[in-house]
């Protein structure tokens, strides 16, 4: 049963909603089966491996297909001890190694960008699987799926579609993280100006979308209800996300105001509801949700969006690390706080503010209780930083993305990757 599912769930996808399947077709006519292991549209500019910008012919006829062949992708799901993943079909074990893809080298966010510069999109992904990634991590925006409180926005759910079927066509797997806000600017007024269970409304109405858009997608590794959900009150100033890192905001509340709840009652009630809203259409990809660990700031303390009340609506233990120089010790003792019996997934890592042996070292201690690591990709090739060596971030860059390759092997021995499309 398992086997035909994985075999026909693509096909299930492609057979969906007419609007989304067109858009489908439209994007997906840069990755038709060719010589090349994918062709853009016909005339446009691509990168090539080593990051050379350079022009491909598509072939005639072929820029508006749907690429044809068998599709191997298997649907992941958790092992039956409950601290990883296997491949539904062959029971292979299963760990997630990529990347987090939310901007390009100019710093755009992916949506504003996606469907005007798809060959870039396309090409990024063929230069993530080439560098060994199985997972990539992508970032929807509320203000690019909603377009008023009750309305998805249909044209990003079918450029949505077109990401999906790419990913199936490269092999690579998707954890989409949604609701974000992450461009003040860009960010509704009437979103903002929302209370809380009116916001919650939304939220699960895009949710809502979203899963219906993906439920057939072998592709889609999991959701991921929100990047770094916070329980703090703010009655007065009403700003839903606090605290900028960079010109970006990550952090987003949950609530404006207690209302005599606790933060475990409040975070529960709103994992409920956006599961709820998934379910409805989508009962089997993974839901999890990208939590900050507290635990590094206050040692001993316990995670409020993985207490049991919430975590039972969740299927694995996302949670962000960034170690400091010579305190891989203590990041790893703040990693075991979220041991609860669920898969552990590292969905952000990155050597910001250690050397990359320490990220190493965190990594290899990690591995106990942990069964995946996302780190970071840019739209840059190694070549292409080398070529332009750049800043003090594009070195960082650079030697996080020369790390990553020479790891793959050590943290996929065992594991299969995930299989391209074949013809």
């Amino acid at each position: 049963m398992a086997e035909r599912q994985n075999a026909s769930g693509m096909k299930r996808f492609l057979d969906g909603p007419a609007v989304l399947r067109g858009m489908a077709a439209l994007c997906l006519g840069a990755a038709v089966a060719s010589a090349a292991p994918l062709i853009h549209d016909r005339a446009s500019p691509v990168r090539s491996g080593d990051g050379v910008t350079q022009t491909r012919q598509a072939p005639p006829g072929t820029e508006s297909v749907i690429p044809a062949g068998k599709r191997e992708m298997e649907w992941v799901q958790v092992s039956k001890d409950g601290r990883g993943f296997v491949l539904a079909g062959s029971g292979a074990a299963f760990r997630p190694w990529g990347f987090n893809y939310d901007h390009d080298a100019a710093n755009r966010l992916l949506e504003t960008y996606w469907k005007e510069e798809w060959n870039a999109v396309a090409g990024d992904f063929e230069e993530m699987k080439q560098l060994g990634a199985n997972t990539v991590r992508v970032h929807l925006q509320v203000s690019r799926f909603m377009t008023s409180a009750r309305e998805p926005n249909r044209e990003s759910l079918g450029q949505l579609a077109c990401l999906l079927a790419l990913a199936a066509r490269t092999g690579l797997y998707l954890d989409l993280t949604g609701l974000g806000c992450y461009d003040k600017k860009d960010v509704p007024a009437w979103y903002n100006a929302l209370d809380e269970r009116p916001r919650w409304d939304v939220q699960a109405r895009f949710w809502s979308a979203v899963a219906e858009t993906c439920r057939h997608s072998p592709a889609v590794f999991c959701y991921d209800l929100m990047n770094e959900p916070v329980l703090t009150e703010d009655k007065h100033g009403r700003d839903w996300t606090p605290g900028a890192f960079g010109d970006r905001y990550f952090v987003q509340r949950l609530t404006l105001d207690f209302a005599g709840r606790t933060p475990r009652q409040i975070a529960a009630a709103w994992v409920k509801t956006m599961a709820a809203a998934i379910r409805r259409h989508d009962r089997r990809h993974l839901l999890t949700v990208g939590a900050i660990p507290w635990s590094m700031t206050w040692p001993g303390a316990k995670p409020v969006l993985y207490a049991p009340e919430a975590a039972r609506h969740l299927d694995f233990v996302s949670v962000h690390f960034y170690p400091k120089k010579g305190q891989v010790a203590q990041a790893l003792q703040a990693l075991a706080a979220y041991d609860i019996g669920k898969p552990i997934v590292i969905e952000e890592m990155f050597p910001l503010s250690c050397p990359v042996t320490d990220l190493d070292k965190f990594i290899d201690g990690s591995k106990a209780l942990a069964s995946g690591w996302i780190g970071f990709y840019w739209g840059k090739t190694i070549p292409e930083y080398h070529r332009a060596p750049g800043s003090i971030a594009d070195a960082m860059a650079r030697e996080w993305l020369e790390y990553f390759v020479r790891k793959t092997p050590q943290i996929l021995a065992g594991a299969r990757p995930a299989t391209r499309a074949t013809n």
